[in-house]
């Protein structure tokens, strides 16, 4: 498993190396298995078999930039971590995902922005290069999430005030990497920021944690899809000041 960090590293565990816990269980201080930095969080994991040929990392940072790298470059990270991004000052890794240079790839943001363009618009570099640009953002927006299109049928969009909706992926048109992208999220008062973003199928299932640690599972068939510009439906009852903190398929 690859862990890659905020700061733009890169750490990698066998499976069997993380020790195995019951559901209700705290489980191990990921401190104890990676030698992590001060202030190093964990943004991305990626379960690996193998370095093939052909295939890439693609990577995405909260101030809009991309990068591509050949997976093999990373084939002999140490226990310490490795360099898998150059990052500016004021920005960090938010996604990874493996890609085979034939993908369509959405960034979403979190005032409900998302911007689509294929990954070959973004030619491979090397670990420590910086990345281009991916996304225009306007002031404060941060990109919350990327996936690519191949993951799923819609696009489904959480906000922070548990509010949702899936929008079907042909609603996005591919454009140039770097342009400022289209509205996919109506925010009012009542849905709060943008907190996740998923490509979903009717089978897939969701996971909402709120800042309170509470889950809710609910089944992507049952959320409303919508056009791009709507703010979705109530999918989580959240106390006042609790907020969804992360979703996950």
């Amino acid at each position: 498993i690859m862990f890659f960090t905020n700061t733009g590293r890169v750490y990698r565990l066998k499976a069997y190396e993380i020790p195995e816990a019951g559901r209700t269980a705290r489980g191990t201080a990921i401190i104890n298995l990676l030698q992590l930095m001060p202030e190093e969080k964990i943004t991305a994991i990626i379960p690996l078999r193998e370095y093939e040929e052909g295939k890439y990392l693609f990577m995405a940072t909260e101030k809009g930039l991309v990068k591509k790298t050949p997976i093999q470059d990373y084939a002999n990270v140490r226990k310490t971590g490795l360099a898998a991004i150059a990052l500016r000052e004021d920005d960090r890794l938010i996604e990874v995902k493996v890609t085979d240079n034939t993908e369509d790839i959405l960034l979403v943001t979190r005032d409900g922005m998302c911007i689509r363009f294929n990954e070959t618009d973004v030619r491979s570099t090397g670990r420590v290069s910086m990345g281009v640009r991916g996304m225009n953002l306007t002031d404060n927006d941060v990109v919350i999430g990327m996936q690519t299109a191949s993951q799923g049928t819609d696009l489904l969009i959480v906000s922070e005030k548990g509010m949702g909706k899936r929008t079907n992926m042909d609603e996005f048109t591919v454009q140039k990497r770097g342009g400022k992208g289209v509205k996919c999220y109506k925010i009012v008062e009542k849905t709060g920021d943008v907190v996740g973003a998923k490509a979903v199928n009717d089978d897939n299932e969701i996971m909402m944690i709120t800042t309170e640690g509470i889950i809710i599972q609910l089944r992507v068939q049952d959320i409303s899809t919508l056009s791009r510009i709507t703010s979705g439906v109530k999918l989580i009852n959240l106390d006042n000041g609790v907020k969804v903190a992360q979703i996950a398929k």
